[in-house]
């Protein structure tokens, strides 16, 4: 959704939190940008410029403020944009794609050409990829120096640089400051083995209670944990093992979150997937708004719709299949007893199988037919293979139907548009309405729809 500048003055001249992340303010008079929540003093109409995002801000000249820090507003919605291979390559890239490889490995793992590849960031952002990718760095490096103790040695390593000389040059390049100005203290560090601490926004309303809920109902114990306030889990990253809490902050729209990571150089991939997994960068006003008119109604029930997020999307897929069929609680069941089975689970904390170590694991612990066992075990040798982004190819698979690539697109891929229409669950919410719903209207918000029908049955 475009915002035109008379919307733009408006919410900055409020304050409103709903529109954080989703345009920034630059000061012309001081060469800074701003969010639309800055505490400091307004400036006048004459003396700004409204820019979509940070980075376009950025390209024009100005520097990041210091006070507002536009470096931890939440993002934008990725599926806003017009491209997909475009929003996949800046989901990539934020990840720290261009970081570990080359453009030309970047552009192969999309399935386009390099130079394709460069005109999409040409046309849609002005920058090339690799300035962009260095501004997203820097970025991340910036919010690491204000919210975290790590030394600066240990942040360039995790913001994917792989010298003190080239980090410095870079974050002074991009800002004007270097990373030493940035810093509360002077000097300070992280201790061995001590958690990184961040703090992750997202735009008001949130509704925690909700996604608390459809957490708790799968909760596996031990591979996650949840109180009235946070939500944690273990995950693997590859070669990198860890775990994370996230503490709700209503009152500063934010979580508060502590991350062990046995590899500092997945850092920006582990925030990226937290984020995701929380869907703090919803834009909820846009996305309830066309649900009201799917659904033939002025408001909904409740208001800051989340998308409850699945760490991969192996793990949501192996919990789609578990789920094939059976309830909710018989599902769960099923999960915590896979999940049992994982030889690298410790005293205190599991951790999901990967698709090598699942292909080894002794399937007929599991109390279930044989025909999904074998399912189990041509998804987790297909996953070892292939990439699971693409859904047609699952649906090859003995035992995958729709019902479970859907929720493993939902899910472990956040796919915002996906409606799962033929669940038994949605079948009995929608009988219950009083209108029927035109789901189309909801489009591109589909996922939502889903998740908002299921709460009716709570």
């Amino acid at each position: 959704m475009e915002l035109t500048p008379s919307q733009c003055q408006q919410a900055r001249l409020a304050r409103d939190t709903r529109y954080d992340g989703l345009f920034f303010t630059a000061v012309k008079t001081t060469g800074i940008y701003c969010r639309s929540i800055c505490p400091a003093p307004a400036p006048k109409e004459v003396n700004v410029e409204y820019f979509p995002t940070a980075v376009a801000a950025a390209k024009a000249g100005y520097r990041p403020c210091l006070r507002c820090r536009p470096d931890s507003a939440p993002g934008s919605p990725a599926w806003l944009g017009k491209n997909a291979t475009l929003n996949r390559a800046l989901r990539l890239i934020d990840e720290g794609a261009l970081a570990e490889q080359s453009l030309t490995q970047l552009a192969e793992r999309l399935g386009i050409t390099e130079r394709y590849l460069r005109r999409l960031f040409s046309d849609e952002i002005g920058l090339s990829p690799k300035a962009y990718s260095l501004y997203r760095q820097c970025l991340l490096a910036k919010q690491l120096l204000h919210d975290s103790t790590m030394s600066v040695t240990e942040i360039a390593l995790a913001c994917g640089f792989h010298s003190i000389r080239r980090f410095n040059d870079c974050f002074k390049q991009q800002f004007s400051l270097t990373p030493s100005q940035v810093r509360k203290q002077d000097g300070s560090h992280r201790d061995s083995g001590q958690a990184i601490e961040m703090m992750l926004s997202y735009r008001p309303p949130y509704d925690w209670q909700g996604l608390h809920q459809f957490y708790a109902s799968r909760l596996i114990p031990g591979l996650e944990w949840l109180d009235a306030h946070s939500y944690g889990r273990t995950f693997n990253y590859g070669t990198c093992k860890g775990q994370f809490i996230a503490l709700h902050l209503a009152e500063k729209s934010a979580f508060r979150v502590l991350i062990h990571l046995s590899d500092l150089t997945y850092l920006p991939r582990v925030i990226q997937n937290i984020r995701r997994c929380l869907d703090l960068d919803a834009d909820t006003r846009l996305i309830e708004s066309q649900l009201c008119q799917a659904m033939g109604t002025a408001s909904l029930s409740k208001a800051g719709l989340r998308l409850p997020g699945i760490w991969s999307p192996f793990e949501a897929g192996i919990r789609a299949i578990l789920g094939q069929q059976v309830s909710v609680k018989a599902a769960k069941n099923l999960v915590s007893q896979l999940v049992a089975l994982n030889p690298e689970n410790d005293e205190s904390r599991r951790y999901f199988p990967s698709p090598q170590q699942l292909c080894q694991l002794d399937l007929t612990q599991l109390g279930m037919p044989q025909r999904r066992r074998e399912t189990l075990r041509h998804f987790a040798d297909y996953a070892n293979n292939y990439s699971l982004d693409e859904s047609e190819r699952l649906l090859s698979l003995p035992g995958v139907g729709p019902w479970t690539v859907n929720y493993l697109r939902m899910r472990g891929l956040s796919d915002p548009d996906i409606y799962l229409n033929s669940d038994l669950g949605i079948k009995k919410a929608i009988a219950k309405l009083p209108l029927p719903i035109d789901d189309q209207l909801a489009a591109p918000w589909r996922s939502y729809l889903t998740l908002y029908l299921w709460s009716t049955l709570a």
